[in-house]
């Protein structure tokens, strides 16, 4: 069958190990189901595989794509939840320590078909296009989580998210103003800041400005390069929800301003397969639809790479047959 994939894990320059090719048709267990892939977007975590991060070297070649969408084989229409837990696990799906992510064990989503626990595939609400939907199960689950899950923020407060194009930056701004909270974000460049004040965000700032007022959450997913601006933005008592460190994870740790105005930091990772249900819900009672940037067939998905390793993104990047 078609599909992408990493040849081999290449750290030093991971687009040499992509392959567009053919690998085996995957074999269907008990349990598990077969999902003909309508479409699929572009993660940073295939960057990473692609580097070898997360995955042991004998579990190469693996196919790319932890997110997806398509058919079962009885046409019905699904999502992929990526996490893939146990058998026998119970309670919150990404707390189990042996949950893994599709491309990290198990073969991902860039191909003509994919095979998950049966259940890791949820209803697709008929109101989302594929390519919409198969934005959901990373980066606006992500997202999701953070802000309804994690952070305790309510309508009428204010949050901040920290880099204003990427995948998840992107869904907690539509995700926020759609829920009545005040939306500022931070961006490198003047077309970031104007994509995410076209998406809902109230007000757009320069990486490190100095913001109008204190707020109540910052969200973090670019880590060392606006770790110290997160942490000097918040309110006395307030949250950062951290879920990325794109630009370096050995930031400044500002321990004596966290201890002082008595910060928190709470980490975040995925969601439950229980969220992406309810976030697929969300989108159908709000009109909410995410923002893509770029929509490739899959055959040029190596221009989707390159993208993303320049940092030219705009939204998610979607693969669609």
């Amino acid at each position: 069958m078609f599909a992408v994939y990493a040849q081999v894990p290449n750290a030093e320059s991971p687009l040499d190990s992509l392959v567009v090719g053919e690998r085996p048709e995957p074999a269907v267990e008990d349990g598990w189901v077969r999902v003909h892939v309508k479409a699929a977007s572009l993660n940073m975590h295939d960057l990473w595989t692609l580097r070898g991060v997360g995955i042991k070297p004998d579990q190469f070649p693996m196919i790319l794509g932890c997110d997806g969408a398509g058919t079962l084989d009885d046409g019905s229409e699904v999502v992929i939840h990526s996490v893939i837990n146990a058998p026998g696990w119970q309670g919150d799906d990404t707390l189990d320590p042996k949950r893994t992510l599709l491309t990290e064990k198990y073969q991902g989503t860039f191909a003509d078909q994919v095979v998950v626990p049966a259940r890791n595939v949820v209803p697709k609400p008929a109101g989302l296009s594929f390519a919409e939907a198969a934005t959901m199960g990373t980066a606006w689950l992500t997202a999701y989580r953070m802000l309804f899950v994690k952070s305790g923020l309510r309508p009428g407060q204010t949050m901040l998210v920290q880099g204003a194009s990427g995948g998840v930056s992107t869904a907690l701004v539509q995700l926020g103003k759609a829920a009545g909270i005040r939306v500022w974000v931070t961006g490198r460049t003047e077309a970031k800041r104007a994509l995410a004040v076209e998406l809902g965000a109230h007000q757009a700032f320069e990486s490190g400005a100095r913001l109008p007022e204190r707020v109540d959450a910052v969200f973090e997913t670019v880590g060392k390069a606006t770790w110290s601006h997160s942490v000097k933005s918040l309110k006395p008592g307030g949250i950062i929800v951290v879920s990325g460190s794109t630009s370096g994870p050995d930031a400044h740790a500002e321990l004596q301003r966290v201890f002082f105005l008595q910060l928190r930091v709470a980490g975040s990772t995925m969601g439950t397969r229980d969220e992406l249900a309810d976030l697929l819900n969300y989108l159908e009672l709000t009109g909410v639809r995410p923002q893509i940037g770029s929509e490739l067939p899959f055959g040029e998905a190596a221009k989707g790479f390159q993208a993303m390793l320049d940092g030219d993104t705009a939204g998610k990047i979607v693969f669609t047959r």
